[in-house]
């Protein structure tokens, strides 16, 4: 199967275009319900939770995993490949960089918006100089997730603070943005709404799923043994508005489960 983890149950944006991309093959989903946002933790902390939901997965019999988090993509990776050197495992950040670095920019500014820790990582600051030259202009969007969280797209409070965490991008002009948290493109058509449609926007999701799919190509045999048929959905904390949220996310009808980690 293929394993996807996300803080929250934002990572559902990253299901969702897999799901259209790989129609019919099961998917297994683990979301932190019970500890996100992972945004504003220590490295040390968010290394662990990554490990734990990676274990998680695996022990679930999953044999690839998408690190559908920023965050944990950003602080986390490195202790998820020392501790599981042979699974294939992917994040969210390299795709959206290699997204950007296709755009043809005329003055290669780029937006990043995402968590405090994805932010003070500096990953996408130094990945995207590394490309071509990119001026990077990131900043911190910490109160989204808990909006989001909450289902509130199209509240006055949302679109306040929208407008609050852009104001920097449209001072600084920049020519592309990158929503670096998973849960911000399901707030997209309200950040459209305020930077207009000549910035150009990267949704990791979409670039995370296309990278998956270009592999699996690359990889027949593992692609001819993937699981078909229904996909599980775990969370480490269940309320009936996570179940409603999540069904309107992915627009279909889901069953959450409640799973607890350990990495004993």
């Amino acid at each position: 199967m293929i394993g996807l983890f996300d803080s929250g149950i934002g990572g559902l944006t990253v299901v969702r275009e897999l799901k259209r991309l790989l129609p019919g093959v099961a998917l297994a989903y683990f979301g932190d319900t019970a500890r996100t946002p992972y945004g504003n933790k220590s490295a040390e902390v968010i290394s662990r939770y990554g490990l734990e939901a990676t274990k998680f997965l695996v022990e679930k019999g999953c044999q690839l995993v998408v690190v559908a988090c920023n965050t944990v993509s950003a602080v986390g990776l490195p202790a998820i490949r020392q501790a599981y050197p042979q699974l294939p495992l992917f994040d969210v950040i390299t795709p959206a960089v290699s997204a950007v670095s296709r755009l043809p920019l005329k003055r290669k500014k780029v937006g990043v918006m995402g968590t405090r820790a994805l932010v003070g990582s500096n990953i996408y600051q130094r990945l995207l100089a590394e490309v071509n030259g990119f001026t990077v202009v990131a900043r911190a969007a910490p109160l989204l997730v808990p909006l989001v969280e909450e289902g509130w797209f199209d509240k006055p409070e949302t679109k306040r603070l929208v407008r609050h965490y852009l104001r920097p991008f449209k001072q600084a002009q920049v020519e592309a943005l990158v929503l670096a948290c998973t849960h911000y493109p399901l707030l997209k058509e309200v950040i459209v709404s305020r930077l207009g449609k000549k910035i150009t926007i990267i949704d990791p999701a979409m670039a995370t799923a296309a990278a998956v799919v270009e592999w699996l190509k690359q990889h027949p045999g593992i692609d001819s043994r993937l699981e078909r048929g229904s996909s599980r959905f775990y969370v480490s904390d269940l309320t009936d508005h996570t179940q409603t949220i999540a069904q309107k996310w992915l627009g279909q009808k889901i069953t959450l489960e409640r799973a607890s980690l350990s990495l004993k």
